[in-house]
């Protein structure tokens, strides 16, 4: 048995009612090229019942375990539990949402997150109820991160989120717009946890990888950034992960680092380029 196993992840499908034939392709070649597949949110464009059926036809081509968490467009027509359902029952995805699962020996664990900013310029519970609301989101977001990673008992961990934890991810996007892009506080259950990876999207025009401040590796995986990065490849990115025979996850965390990639299907996935914060 292999030691590890290739995630392909990929987000920002924003799959329309006309989408029908436009991802079948890029499932197909993705299982070719890895053996599970994670989608980082925003799976649908106005988050209706009937986007979500089209995406579940799409998926079909996909011959692999498939794992996803929204985004905010899957929330905006009020149907998240009908697309969440669609998406489980017809395409077979496991939708992640505070929780985590084991599949082929490596764990994931999965939230939405949400947004607030970075840093010391991060959103602050203070003055009217409807900033402390705001704050609140991001908090139990957070906490819901937390909660799911804790369960994991895997040497290989990935977690799956749609917003942004770091602000490296972020940049490049209009300075404006950062404080709704992500949160640094979904970054400290990363650090605490020490995940092997970490995939998000949200962040179309922002950088596609950065890490966190303990070196955790994160990887934007907005559908729109890859394929603006290099058209001339199929736009996912591939990282093997540490599945159940590797070593303890003390020894990942110190001496070994994912290897990932643009990749092309059947090319070998190359070692990590180095990443910063």
């Amino acid at each position: 048995m292999t030691q590890s196993i290739r995630v392909a992840a990929v987000g920002d499908l924003h799959c329309t009612r006309t989408s029908e034939g436009a991802f079948q392709s890029l499932f197909a070649r993705i299982a070719e090229a890895a053996d599970v597949l994670v989608l980082c949110g925003d799976l649908t464009d106005y988050g209706t019942a009937e986007e979500a059926r089209v995406l579940a036809k799409e998926l079909a081509a996909a011959k692999l375990p498939k794992l996803a968490v929204l985004g905010n467009h899957d929330f905006e027509s009020n149907a998240a539990a009908e697309v969440t359902q669609i998406l489980a029952d017809t395409a077979g995805v496991t939708m992640l949402d505070g929780t985590a699962t084991e599949m082929l020996g490596v764990g994931f664990a999965g939230v939405k997150g949400f947004a607030g900013g970075f840093g010391e310029r991060a959103l602050q519970a203070w003055g009217e109820e409807p900033i402390k609301a705001f704050v609140k989101a991001a908090l139990d977001e957070a906490l819901k991160l937390e909660s799911a990673l804790a369960r994991l008992r895997t040497p290989g961990r990935v977690a799956v989120l749609h917003y942004a934890p770091i602000v490296a991810t972020a940049g490049g996007e209009p300075t404006e717009i950062f404080p709704f892009l992500g949160s640094s506080r979904l970054e400290e259950p990363l650090n605490r946890y020490r995940p092997s990876v970490v995939f998000h999207g949200h962040a179309h025009r922002g950088q596609p990888e950065g890490a966190t401040s303990t070196g955790v590796p994160v990887y934007n995986v907005a559908l729109p950034l890859l394929r603006r990065l290099d058209p001339d490849r199929p736009p996912f990115r591939v990282v093997e992960v540490p599945r159940a025979e590797a070593p303890a996850p003390e020894t990942v965390a110190a001496d070994a680092r994912p290897s990932a990639t643009l990749a092309r299907p059947g090319e070998p996935t190359a070692p990590a380029r180095p990443v910063s914060a």
